[in-house]
């Protein structure tokens, strides 16, 4: 059997963005929900699902080439809420920003170009750029009294460059998903 690889396209949060988004644990500590861990803030731009070796040199190959055509540019994180945005119960917590037009150029490029090359299941629903948080538990959530559902609506300004797009592995853990990028591919400057 062909070993296969759990394959998403994301931008990796710098350092310093990914400590103060993880510091929010503290102040909602009670909410029930299992928290990303810090190195595993991310945006993911596109799922690609289980990959082949082959397919994974395939979309490296695709990534490369759009990544060349794109210039590097600034993302603004400006909200922490729950999400998806009126769902209850809510399914996760989540830092969002503006919708920005060199984003939505680059995972509509990155998609076009990737199906060309492999096949998988382009999402359907608009794309929301933004960096999960915390995944919510529904049962517990729903335990809770609705006066006592903690309120998530912070208001954040945080801004950083995305220089580069990776091609990232995840790996399915009892303890929760471990991330390894594949290899990174500089935006243009």
């Amino acid at each position: 059997m062909k070993k296969r690889h759990r394959v998403f396209i994301a931008i990796n949060l710098p350092q310093d963005i990914k400590k103060t988004l993880s510091g929010y644990q503290k102040k909602w500590q009670d909410l029930p929900a299992k928290w990303v861990s810090e190195d595993n803030l991310h945006i993911t731009l596109i799922f690609l699902g289980y990959l082949t070796d082959v397919e994974l040199g395939e979309v490296c190959m695709a990534v490369k080439e759009v990544a060349k055509k794109h210039n590097s540019f600034k993302i603004n994180l400006n909200k922490i809420t729950y999400g998806p945005d009126n769902k209850i119960p809510p399914r996760i917590m989540w830092a969002s920003g503006e919708k920005i037009k060199e984003l939505s150029l680059l995972r509509n490029d990155l998609e076009e170009f990737l199906l060309e090359k492999i096949n998988f299941a382009p999402e359907k629903r608009g794309f929301m750029p933004h960096i999960t948080l915390a995944r919510i538990s529904a049962f517990q959530w729903r335990a809770i009294e609705p006066e006592e559902r903690p309120d998530v609506n912070e208001t954040i300004d945080l801004t950083f460059d995305v220089e580069s797009i990776e091609v990232m592995e995840s790996v399915l853990k009892k303890a929760g998903p471990e991330y390894a990028i594949i290899e990174s591919f500089s935006l243009t400057d």
